[in-house]
């Protein structure tokens, strides 16, 4: 299981006889400490007088699309208070007159200042990784964040769908993608439930994450692109090569062939909490592992890379039970090459990026 960020799980609350005279909708960018760390606050309207927003570092962050929850927030007069549990942060600024800048304080173990000013399609921290964004429709009102990176413009050239891990949002890939770029149409798909993608209250089973990949990909006008999943990525890897073999031309799991994405009988599963952690998850999360199915028999061409043994494990017999799944994978599915690279992370294409550019392109070569 990937790192599970926060961006979709909690609402902000505004509770104030005052919110109907400030309206926060929008991005609020500011810079803490003497890094300094660049921060975005977005906020948007909910029901009623209710507002949800999220808090990005995207300094700090790979993923640049993902963010936190902000919790609990308070507005009295021109004074916002808001919260985020997720890193035991408050922070207390007092709103400008003409509404365009918050001055205040961010408390996270000490007190840094931390002004915050409404971004402007002119002064917005634009993403620096070179794609286009747009939103497909998979799904009834549920659009998803699809990127794509700008590639040769060529014809009939391969098609790659970056599918990212739990947490994470398409912006995960925004380092490694360009390179991939250079030889083939890369898109990366942000799935229901996070990042700018819409959150419906249902549609989390595996297979139905399946379908939104595959409705991006009609959207996409293009014949059997090639799937490349990290982490719980791998689940739509498998819903979709197992059911739909003939429309990808292979299928490429970074850290991704886990109990999620292979059922092996008799093992331990792997990629997932405990059943009694699962009660304790956010509704979505806990709505997506309810939903896992056993994947089997996968018969399009595979490129396996597993991180093992994965660096800095708390727990060395993680590595012993990865290990059982990927024999069992290696041996159930004679069409999968798979590969280890030892002491990567579980964000493999990160840690080992040359690495998983060479293997993807020793694959993708023997593709038809």
């Amino acid at each position: 299981m990937s790192r599970i960020t926060a961006s979709i799980f909690a609402a902000l609350v505004l509770c104030s006889g005052g919110a109907s005279a400030q309206d926060l909708s929008g991005d609020w960018q500011g810079a803490l400490g003497p890094a300094p760390l660049r921060l975005i606050l977005h906020v948007e309207k909910g029901d009623g007088a209710t507002w949800k927003a999220t808090l990005a570092s995207i300094d700090q962050s790979p993923d640049r699309g993902a963010a936190m929850p902000v919790d609990a927030v308070t507005l009295q007069g021109s004074t916002l208070e808001f919260s985020v549990a997720a890193v035991r942060g408050t922070y207390t600024g007092t709103i400008a007159a003409d509404g365009n800048s918050i001055d205040g304080t961010w408390s996270q173990g000490r007190p840094l200042p931390l002004s915050l000013v409404r971004a402007t399609p002119e002064t917005a921290w634009k993403d620096p990784s070179p794609h286009s964004v747009r939103f497909v429709t998979v799904d009834t009102n549920v659009k998803l964040e699809v990127l794509e990176w700008a590639g040769p413009q060529v014809r009939n050239v391969r098609t790659l769908v970056l599918v990212p891990g739990l947490g994470n949002t398409a912006h995960v890939f925004d380092t490694i993608a360009p390179k991939l770029a250079a030889h083939y149409r890369v898109v990366g798909v942000t799935r229901r439930g996070f990042g700018a993608s819409s959150a419906p209250s249902s549609g989390y089973a595996a297979d139905r994450l399946g379908d939104d990949v595959l409705a991006v990909i009609d959207g996409l006008s293009t014949a059997k692109p090639v799937l490349v999943g990290h982490s719980l990525g791998g689940e739509e890897l498998s819903s979709i090569g197992s059911r739909y073999p003939d429309k990808v031309a292979g299928l490429v799991y970074l850290d991704a062939g886990y109990s999620y994405a292979f059922y092996a009988p008799g093992l331990e599963p792997v990629g997932g909490p405990a059943p009694q952690q699962q009660q304790q998850l956010p509704p979505l999360v806990a709505a997506i592992y309810d939903g896992m199915q056993h994947y089997t028999e996968i018969p399009p061409p595979i490129l396996a890379i597993y991180a093992l043994p994965h660096a800095g494990l708390p727990d060395p017999t993680l590595d012993v039970k990865a290990e059982a799944i990927a024999k069992a994978f290696e041996a159930a599915l004679p069409n999968a090459r798979v590969v280890r690279i030892p002491q990567a992370n579980h964000f493999v294409f990160m840690s080992h990026e040359a690495d998983v550019l060479r293997e993807m392109e020793s694959f993708l070569a023997t593709l038809k």
